[in-house]
């Protein structure tokens, strides 16, 4: 029989799909042209709404492959870190097309969109845990089903994923780690066992064998037949080759590495896998960015997370012209701090694209160090250089300093360790959601003795906390929004003592506003439109709070706290305590982030739902 012409195979309309049931009816052409069209979805959607480009289109094959083996309604599969979940959400009858937007479905998995999402997660690595604790679960009450744990960009690499990998090695509860191997995280991977897995899909003795040994059979048409035939023997040479590796050591059965693109590979170590009676890892080796040429080639991860753009030039479709994001400002100020400091280093986990410092590897050699998907070992890291004399800068983002609280209070705040931490994304995202908003930090880090935390509403204030984060004043954050600012030519002098808050207008003594962040500058244009006489106090620094102004503000009648960048835990709380410790007899007013786990949408969209936007604030000053 004639093979059949891929060009003339059916297509399927993916908003028609209602569960992946159908997947079983469709033969391997089909599901390659399934493959390809769901691929050109997740571009189409991504170039209009953003989102994770990358990541997804190296896993479409990997996905369908879960689903045909699999039934997710009761198998249940754990994507890890969430952002390679658009095929599965396809799949399981989900549309794209309001893909992270305040009325569509999710950036990541949610339990409350499907009943095939077992599992949430916007970090990384949480997987083989999650996959470890549903077997034990699984086990306990007798149940029958699979646990499939689908791990990679780079969160093998980190340390929660080592925990896990040696719990399960040691348990006798079974499940499925399948590791996508792109050799890529969200940029380059690093450290010890990206190495070896790349050793081992690249392995050189194993290579020359594969390629001697197609070459001497595929000359006649029995030969290529036995090429067929022969997956087994050539996965037993092929092990014998490689002689072993981490996994076997530990005790997983190991399967791989094999073609990640190829839905019939995949699904035979699947079912092998789920035949097994012992836990296994099949190592499954991807394209990252596979079928969007721009995405394929990257290599700094700018195609991982992206924006809207242009499918045909990868051009960005918004384009704001004289603006800067905050990220860029600090990656410059950044690169200026590096020069005049020689003894600075830089370090961060896996976020140098995302932060624009990528750049900064080839300017200061030695003195930048990416350490991958690992926040706690950053942290601890810097306290030891710290120790040394040598002054870290630690970039990271909001979202991902939680993993790292510990190591903050134990290892840096408690020996009173110079070091500058510059917090990326704090206060709203958008529409990444509940896993990714940056208003946390705030609180749980006021509570760590001898923290400094500061937020600039300007470039020149931003370059003036950076310079002062070198004086040697322990652990000093720097917290830096999700949002743009205009671009300028330099630096205009800001005269601020350490500690001390600024007054930026001073018109009345009835009425006074405790304002942090650019925020802060929206408001005073709004105030300064509608004619309110007011005292604005700038809380450049966030904690300690300044209490001497606070001294001088104590006759006011009104005050009004505006912190559109935390929960009430961080500066309004302080600010709040203190005025009750000083038995203030005026009113009081806070705007704040609740302390929730904030729902997709614009950042805009989110400050409109929780009423604090500076609009908002400028009515209750016009009360």
């Amino acid at each position: 029989m004639a093979k059949k012409d891929v060009n003339i195979v059916k297509h399927i309309d993916l908003d028609s799909i209602q569960d992946p049931k159908f997947l079983a009816t469709l033969n391997y052409d089909e599901l390659n042209v399934l493959a390809s069209d769901i691929r050109g979805k997740i571009i189409e959607v991504t170039s209009n709404l953003g989102g994770h480009l990358s990541s997804n289109l190296g896993a479409v094959e990997l996905t369908i492959a879960l689903h045909r083996v699999f039934d997710l309604s009761k198998d249940k599969v754990i994507f890890d870190v969430g952002h390679q979940c658009y095929t599965h959400k396809l799949l399981t009858g989900r549309n794209l097309d309001k893909l992270r937007q305040e009325d569509g479905i999710s950036g990541f998995l949610k339990i409350d969109e499907s009943k095939y999402d077992c599992y949430e997660a916007g970090h990384s690595s949480t997987s083989i845990s999650a996959a470890n604790g549903f077997a034990i679960a699984r086990d306990i009450k007798g149940e029958k089903y699979e646990v499939v744990a689908f791990i990679g960009d780079g969160s093998l690499n980190s340390g929660l994923a080592f925990e896990g990998l040696n719990n399960v090695a040691h348990s006798d509860h079974k499940i499925i780690i399948v590791i996508n191997d792109n050799n890529m995280s969200i940029s380059k991977p690093v450290g010890g066992l990206s190495k070896f897995l790349e050793d081992i899909s690249t392995s050189r003795r194993y290579n020359r064998f594969k390629h001697r040994y197609q070459k001497f059979f595929g000359k006649t048409k029995f030969g290529r037949w036995i090429l067929r035939v022969s997956s087994k023997i050539k996965n037993g040479i092929k092990h014998l080759l490689i002689k072993g590796n981490v996994f076997t050591k530990l005790g997983f059965a190991y399967l791989g590495p094999i073609d990640g693109h190829n839905i019939k590979s995949i699904e035979r170590a699947l079912q092998r896998a789920k035949n097994t009676k012992k836990s296994v890892v099949i190592h499954a080796v991807t394209i990252k960015g596979k079928g969007y040429k721009l995405a394929e080639e990257d290599e700094t991860g700018f195609w991982h997370g992206t924006g809207p753009f242009n499918v045909e030039t990868g051009e960005p479709k918004n384009k704001h012209e004289g603006l800067i994001s905050w990220s860029h400002v600090f990656a410059d100020l950044t690169e200026l701090e590096m020069k005049e400091h020689e003894n600075s280093v830089l370090i961060s986990p896996a976020t140098f694209k995302g932060s624009n410092l990528e750049e900064l590897g080839s300017k200061f050699k030695n003195r930048v160090y990416d350490v991958g998907i690992n926040e706690e070992h950053a942290a601890t890291l810097a306290s030891s250089i710290a120790l040394s004399g040598i002054h870290p800068i630690i970039s990271i983002y909001s979202t991902f300093l939680q993993r790292a609280y510990d190591e903050v209070s134990h290892d840096l705040a408690r020996m009173n360790l110079s070091t500058t931490f510059l917090i990326d994304r704090a206060g709203l995202v958008g529409a990444d959601g509940e896993t990714h908003q940056g208003i946390y930090d705030e609180a749980y880090l006021s509570t760590i003795p001898g923290t400094v935390i500061t937020m600039p509403s300007t470039i020149d204030e931003a370059k003036l906390l950076y310079d002062e984060s070198f004086n040697n004043h322990g652990p000093f954050f720097i917290r830096l929004p999700r949002t743009l600012t205009a671009k300028q030519d330099g630096f205009n002098d800001v005269n601020v003592e350490f500690g001390k808050w600024i007054k930026v207008r001073e018109e009345s003594k009835d009425l006074v506003v405790i304002a942090v962040g650019p925020s802060l500058r929206e408001l005073d244009a709004l105030i300064s439109n509608e004619g309110v006489k007011c005292t604005l106090v700038n809380a450049i620094y966030v904690n300690p709070i300044d209490k001497t102004m606070l001294d001088e503000i104590l006759e006011a009648k009104k005050i009004v706290i505006y912190d559109p960048y935390s929960t009430r835990g961080g500066l309004v709380n302080s600010v709040m305590a203190y005025l009750l410790e000083k038995k203030f007899k005026g009113s009081i007013s806070a705007y704040f982030v609740p302390n929730e786990f904030v729902k997709q949408g614009t950042i805009r969209q989110q400050l409109e739902r929780f009423n604090i936007t500076p609009e908002d604030v400028l009515k209750e000053l016009k009360k």
